[in-house]
């Protein structure tokens, strides 16, 4: 009997240009439990945003492609990850999904049990901005999934998502997948991958000072503090601050040697050194060691300018 091949293309667009280490499938839930929503997760593994608009999935059907699927306007970070599932409230009511906004609810081919394809590809887009989703140009990335990635000791493999150990590895290396942790409760959609190889340093290595910074010279909470206790001290990093639009606003540390403690901080302006506008920012720290190993962490910090106050009104 053949066996029956699925496969998901994403397209490189003019956003960023194609290339084969640009978005990767990350994770593959194509086994939900009775009910359920399969998900595919997708990461950035670039140093820019990528607007998803100008990828597609493409469903394989026995030996060629099928129906096109274009992913929905969505701007990923940097090193970030999104789902995307048919059904969002089934991804987190069964998993731990930390980041609600990383789960995106889009239309997708269903992947059978039995095995299947996940493939990358780009959405031919016209000079004058127009949209082809049907016409295909280069594949970027392919993952052929097999039941038999999954761990052996598990006796139901629904509900258990396919996790990729390391973005640096070829995608399609069957080593490079295992089945998530049960500690993560078989899941990890939206953030890093229960058994992925590349951790240099816990999330609760780097401490903030607060989530809020209020600069406004009154000495309370003017400045956010980083503060970092890391058992290797032969790491490097970069540590970025992005907008609510996923726009560099400020490089903090560039490809700094830690060591193995310190502290850094942000005073709430940008890199021209004008102070920010109020609202949500995220801080990216990128860390690196001397093998070109490569982990992230961010963590959202608002900034709130409160009003003057009003000399109008008497306080007694």
């Amino acid at each position: 009997m053949k066996k029956l091949i699925v496969t998901a293309l994403l397209i490189s667009g003019v956003y960023i240009q194609s290339s084969a280490q640009s978005l990767l499938i990350s994770e593959l839930l194509y086994q939900p439990l009775s009910g359920e929503a399969e998900y595919v997760e997708l990461y950035n593994n670039t140093d820019h945003t990528i607007d998803l608009r100008y990828f597609k999935i493409i469903r394989w059907t026995g030996d060629s492609l099928g129906k096109n699927y274009q992913l929905p306007n969505y701007r990923l970070a940097p090193h970030d990850y999104v789902v995307l599932t048919k059904d969002i409230l089934s991804v987190i009511n069964n998993y731990n999904a930390k980041y609600l906004d990383k789960v995106i609810e889009c239309n997708l081919p269903t992947y059978p049990n039995n095995g299947g394809r996940v493939v990358l590809a780009d959405v031919y887009v016209s000079p004058m901005g127009v949209f082809y989703p049907n016409v295909t140009s280069a594949i970027i990335d392919q993952f052929d999934y097999s039941p038999s990635m999954q761990s052996r000791l598990l006796r139901d493999k629904a509900g258990v998502a396919l996790e990729r150990r390391s973005f640096e590895r070829p995608t399609n290396e069957a080593s490079n997948w295992f089945s998530a942790a049960s500690t993560a409760g078989y899941g990890t959609p939206g953030y890093a991958n229960s058994q992925s190889s590349e951790y240099l340093a816990e999330e609760a290595s780097f401490v903030f000072s607060s989530t809020l910074i209020s600069p406004d010279g009154d000495d309370y909470q003017d400045v956010l503090e980083i503060d970092y206790q890391l058992e290797n001290g032969n790491l490097s990093a970069r540590v970025d601050l992005y907008d609510g639009r996923g726009t560099l606003v400020r490089r903090l540390l560039n490809n700094a040697l830690l060591g193995t403690h310190g502290s850094l901080s942000w005073d709430g302006r940008g890199e021209d050194g004008r102070p920010l506008p109020q609202g949500q920012y995220i801080v990216q720290v990128t860390l690196y060691d001397t093998g070109g190993t490569l982990q992230v962490f961010r963590r959202a910090v608002a900034i709130i300018t409160p009003p003057p106050l009003d000399n109008s009104i008497s306080i007694t």
